[in-house]
């Protein structure tokens, strides 16, 4: 390989407006994607001249759906491809880098985040729920639990509806579901779901919105409905309430279903689809779930406690996010047993919250208590060869940096938006152009 000087390249996009003749080029061997970029560049605007990068468009190159990041003849050695065939290059538009976009500070730590449409929830360590726009302006302060607030999620948001709905999760070992009527701009305590022994860790809502299910401490799995009831009173027939604490004007609900298996703290739940959820632990496993059968239908042996597990239903994949700072992915469909897919070596501390994207397949968040939020892409290498052939590990298409303490809480729930909570009391919001 190092004594070829030149290979036969094909170029294809599926981005018709960057499209090419579909011819071979002869390329230097040694030739990386900042010079392909090059090339596709001049191909496209043929006799037209550029003054400077700044007026070329950035492309990756993928071979055989890995990113290429370093020279072209180091991929072909890695992958085992012969320099004397023909390599099929396809080229997408790069995705800029997430710029920052603003920082919400809290009264402590920023637990948990979620966005959904033109508003954000956060939950804090100040036992409270807020509320914000995506703007950043704060549209409402909730003091919503006892202890602190651990998890918190949307049930039914839509900027044409009236009324939304959302649940919290606290150390307080409840999980509360909450009516914002807009208009108003107040809350109802519709309900205090009752049932588990620990610190409600986290919280997830059934893609049909009828369910949720929590996990916590105590090692349980609850299943809940998410119905926010008395859904049938109408609106002239509410009596007009004073605020008071939650507990007080809501309804206790019970658990439908508790599912037990896990040997120590479940950190994690996220639904797979209408009838199977996954979950993850510091007992060093990953579980799926079957409710409709009530057992558990598939188990994933780590090393290390897992932390977070995020589930992705554009490319049916698992990251999994551990005490080893290691995020590794898993295929759960896969036969071949607990064997890890891919790993992603980058953070020097814990990782402690993934959550995939939700229009791109190829990219998932990560945080971590170094303090560093990072973007990473799936079709990317795991090492790349460095100069002398050692084997490095390969780094995240961009980190994000500013929180001042470690990460707790990361969310992609709204394609432009890359939100982060963390021990310094902020809400970073990052923003992030999405591209065809």
């Amino acid at each position: 390989m190092a004594d070829v000087e030149h290979v036969q390249v094909k170029f294809f996009t599926k981005q018709e407006q960057y499209s090419v003749p579909d011819t071979l080029f002869s390329v230097p061997a040694s030739v990386d994607s900042k010079q392909l970029s090059q090339l596709i560049n001049s191909l496209l605007q043929g006799d037209a001249k550029t003054e400077g990068d700044e007026d070329l468009v950035k492309f990756d190159f993928l071979l055989d759906g890995e990113i290429l990041r370093t020279a072209l003849n180091h991929l072909l050695q890695e992958k085992e491809v012969s320099s004397e065939a023909v390599i099929e290059l396809e080229y997408v538009e790069r995705q800029p880098a997430p710029y920052p976009e603003n920082s919400l500070l809290h009264d402590d730590w920023v637990s948990a985040v979620q966005a959904a449409g033109e508003n954000i929830l956060s939950g804090s360590y100040d036992n409270t729920v807020r509320l914000w726009n995506t703007q950043g302006e704060p549209v409402m302060t909730i003091p919503a639990h006892a202890d602190p607030v651990k998890c918190v999620a949307w049930i039914r948001h839509d900027t044409s509806d009236i009324e939304s709905t959302f649940v919290s999760g606290s150390h307080d070992q409840t999980a509360v579901i909450w009516r914002w009527h807009k208009e108003r701009n107040e809350v109802d305590c519709i309900h205090v779901c009752k049932g588990h022994s620990g610190t409600v860790n986290c919280v997830s809502v059934s893609p049909s919105k009828e369910k949720m299910c929590t996990v916590s401490w105590d090692k349980m799995l609850k299943l809940w409905s998410a119905d926010c009831l008395p859904e049938d009173e109408p609106e002239s027939d509410r009596p007009r309430k004073k605020k008071k604490t939650a507990a007080s004007k809501a309804q206790t609900r019970v658990p439908i279903l508790t599912l037990s298996g896990h040997n120590d703290a479940v950190t994690a739940v996220q639904w797979v689809d209408d009838t199977s959820v996954v979950t993850s632990s510091r007992d060093q496993t990953v579980r799926i779930w079957d409710l409709k059968q009530a057992v558990q239908s598939n188990l994933l042996q780590g090393s290390e406690a897992i932390f977070d597990v995020a589930y992705s239903p554009l490319n049916g994949l698992l990251v999994v996010a551990s005490a080893s700072r290691h995020i590794h992915l898993y295929d759960p469909r896969s036969k071949e047993g607990a064997v890890v897919k891919q790993s992603f070596t980058s953070h020097t501390g814990w990782v402690v919250s993934v959550d995939w994207s939700r229009n791109n397949e190829h990219l998932f968040l990560s945080g971590a208590y170094d303090s560093i939020l990072k973007l990473w892409d799936i079709r990317r290498q795991d090492f790349y060869v460095h100069v002398f052939l050692d084997l490095l590990p390969k780094a995240p298409l961009y980190n994000m940096h500013g929180h001042e303490d470690k990460i707790l809480s990361v969310d992609w729930s709204v394609p432009e938006l890359i939100l982060s909570g963390g021990a310094d009391n902020n809400l970073k919001i990052h923003h992030y152009n999405v591209t065809s």
